[in-house]
């Protein structure tokens, strides 16, 4: 579960504008986070299929907001990919 604190710092990091919460790239952060926590917790309790299938969901819904940037400016894909050590 992300923090408020860590919530602000992901978004501060990742912003496009001042107060940005809803572009692409903060979306993905907070994704990318929750996705490592929910992974690590995976490792401890394998059994738990719901917390499993929660992170199938949003490992899709990451996945195809980054096709979307993908679409709309490669730029902006290759360096979110670099930023956040995706696609090894």
């Amino acid at each position: 579960m992300l923090t408020k604190q860590e919530k602000e710092k992901i978004v501060g990091d990742f912003e496009v504008h001042e107060g940005d919460t809803g572009s692409p790239e903060v979306q993905i952060a907070l994704l990318t986070k929750r996705i490592n926590d929910l992974t690590e917790h995976l490792k401890i309790h394998r059994k738990d299929h719901s917390s499993r299938r929660g992170l199938l969901k949003m490992v899709g819904n990451r996945s195809a907001l980054l096709k979307y940037v993908n679409k709309k400016d490669a730029k902006r894909y290759k360096e979110i990919i670099s930023r956040l050590g995706l696609r090894k």
